[in-house]
């Protein structure tokens, strides 16, 4: 797409071009003149409403998602999290191989071993990698949730920002169906470590296995912290901050 550079930074519409704004820079397209009653109703627009059909559903299973670990992921994300999550979702669908085009939905594809895959792994901060940020060995019991970092030692297996003096780990443990859009969502204990030389064993466990009709989502989020005066604050708002999901089951 291009992108449209000069001295005015120009919002709005001229005559048949709109310029709008986004984080890589100001973008140019021409309006659309196709007719909203046309689109509704045309045989010629039937792949359209299809289309624009699932993709509202994935959007929808989006927020589902989001809403249910929000305890988590607030300060562990990054702006385009709301759109990764949906194409995430679309490539869910795509596994629903019993509906019919228009019907296909998140809740019958994550039902097939492909449908979990595209979960499996997904950062919801892309500019903090979990991978990128922990540097070590973890596992996960996935009868309870529990995860375990054995011999960590922060100074050498993280990824350390400028100004962290401290960093913490969270585990959680969510049961979702997203047909019934029902969570349960089950957070461990938060193991707080200043960020130096001393080895120690991390141990994560949710204070009850998530219940549930749905599949069972495990999460690990590694936060950074500077220590100003004996008090922790949190650094420049989650930046840094990871939170992916381990496994989907």
């Amino acid at each position: 797409m291009a992108k449209y550079k000069s001295l005015f930074k120009v919002r709005g519409s001229i005559d048949d071009v709109n310029f709008y704004k986004t984080e890589d820079g100001y973008g140019i397209r021409s309006k659309s003149n196709l007719d909203k009653a046309r689109l509704k109703s045309d045989p010629a627009f039937e792949r359209t409403r299809e289309n624009n059909s699932e993709f509202g559903s994935c959007a929808t299973s989006g927020k589902i998602l989001r809403r249910a670990i929000i305890d988590l992921v607030a300060n562990a994300k990054d702006n385009k999290l709301a759109s990764r999550v949906t194409q995430v979702m679309t490539q869910v669908k795509n596994f629903d191989l019993t509906s019919a085009r228009g019907q296909r939905n998140v809740a019958t594809g994550i039902l097939t071993p492909e449908g979990k895959i595209p979960l499996k792994g997904f950062n919801f901060n892309r500019k903090a990698p979990l991978s990128e940020v922990l540097r070590s060995e973890y596992s996960l019991d996935t009868a309870t949730g529990e995860v375990i970092i054995n011999n960590f030692m922060p100074i050498q297996q993280l990824a350390v920002p400028e100004g962290a003096t401290h960093v913490e780990f969270t585990a959680g443990f969510l049961n979702l169906d997203f047909a019934m859009q029902e969570a349960d969502m089950q957070i461990s204990n938060i193991e707080n470590l200043a960020i130096n030389g001393t080895t120690a064993t991390v141990t994560l466990t949710p204070a009850t296995p998530a219940t549930g009709t749905g599949q069972n989502f495990y999460l690990l989020k590694v936060a950074f912290f500077q220590e100003i005066n004996n008090l922790q604050y949190p650094l420049k708002n989650g930046t840094f901050n990871a939170l992916q999901i381990l496994e989907v089951l």
